[in-house]
């Protein structure tokens, strides 16, 4: 395989989104005042009355087009809504898969009866998906998938589980990806993704609790699930070819380096705090500097990738590297702020954002895939593997 060189242009917001980006601000202001509990990471936030009144703004399937309740605006207009909803700590799980991924997924393969049905119910904030992608003993390895979808008269008949899957238990849809027929020699034949109502018979949505108590990821249970045909989503066997462009929205956004912004927000205002008392050092201004240069670099690769989006190309192995590195940043923020200011120096502010992202972080690098599965795709695309 010959290699192929990284894409990562030079590109900038245009001054056209700064007036957005305003707005948004406004917004929040408005819509999410200060006194609430903060939180970086997408999905910290379950709330269907401020996903609506998201959509009734705009902001939500911006891409899209009109014809289906979206609002025809660029991948760069969507960029920066999106890094301030995050940097805000806003309620934003409800909508944010059917937004980032779902919506993008019927738009390219699905039917025009699909699209009609769900599309413009997501633009709205209306409509919630989940992802039905890992499994029990597979890990990241999606062409290992074991869940089973049978063809019947009208439809598939499904039967299998899967696992990690946010917010199932308050979703309204998942698009599940199973085996349309039995493994063979090529791994990645064979699959197919079908939309999956959550609420119906055949279907069972088991909470997962975390360390806080919490329940946010899920595992889905399909027992003779009956799913019509209309529900089958592009081509049989074509699963593959979907799912895997399907990753490329998931992988490459500011939420993949965002979920820990919280913890730099508060650890810059106590040390400007302090250094008005004169007891900051050189080397925690240093430190605080370093992760500062770094988040702006994955500013600008997370950029880069959505203007490939704009172009239309498929960014696979950019979003793969956004997301690795993206992730790794993530797990330093916490661990750098820890060791510049002692517990007893740190604000509460500062505090709440640590214990919050340290409790969240395990799931970091492992929700659209594990590092290792990354390194692989990253390796593939550069011909070194």
């Amino acid at each position: 395989m010959q290699n192929q060189p990284l894409q990562f242009q030079q590109i900038g917001l245009p001054e056209a989104t700064e007036e957005l980006r305003a707005q948004v601000r406004e917004f929040l202001r408005s819509e999410y005042p200060a006194s609430r509990r903060r939180n970086s990471d997408f999905t910290s936030g379950h709330d269907p009355e401020f996903s609506q009144a998201l959509g009734a703004q705009g902001w939500i399937g911006m891409t899209w087009p009109k014809a289906y309740g979206g609002h025809e605006r660029t991948f760069f207009e969507r960029y920066v809504v999106t890094e301030e909803l995050l940097a805000a700590g806003a309620p934003v799980s409800a909508h944010w898969i059917a937004d980032r991924q779902s919506g993008p997924l019927l738009l390219r393969y699905g039917s025009e009866a699909q699209r009609e049905k769900h599309v413009a119910a997501i633009a709205r904030g209306e409509s919630y998906f989940s992802i039905g992608m890992s499994e029990p003993n597979s890990g990241s390895d999606l062409a290992s998938v074991r869940t089973t979808a049978s063809e019947v008269e009208g439809g598939w008949v499904i039967n299998g589980t899967k696992l990690w899957s946010t917010d199932a238990h308050r979703n309204h849809f998942m698009v599940a990806l199973v085996r349309t027929e039995a493994p063979s020699k090529n791994r990645h034949a064979g699959l197919s993704q079908f939309i999956v109502d959550l609420k119906k018979d055949g279907v069972e949505v088991r909470p997962i609790r975390n360390m806080t108590g919490n329940e946010d990821f899920n595992e889905v249970v399909f027992t003779d699930y009956f799913v019509s045909a209309e529900d089958l989503v592009g081509e049989p066997g074509n699963g593959w070819a979907q799912v895997t462009s399907e990753l490329g929205y998931e992988r490459s956004g500011p939420e993949r380096f965002l979920s820990a912004f919280r913890i730099l927000v508060e650890l810059a205002r106590s040390l400007q705090e302090q250094a008005a008392r004169g007891e900051v050092s050189q080397q925690q201004k240093a430190q605080l500097g370093g992760l500062v240069a770094q988040l702006i670099t994955l500013r600008r690769m997370s950029i880069s990738v959505a203007g490939m989006l704009q172009r239309g190309d498929s960014p696979n192995v950019e979003a793969a590297l956004v997301k690795e590195l993206g992730n790794n940043y993530e797990k330093l923020v916490p661990e750098v702020a820890r060791l510049v200011l002692p517990l007893q120096r740190r604000s509460g502010q500062l505090n709440a954002a640590l214990q919050d992202t340290l409790l969240l972080s395990p799931s970091f690098t492992l929700r659209g895939g594990t590092r290792e599965i990354l390194r692989g795709v990253i390796a593939r695309g550069l011909g070194l593997r």
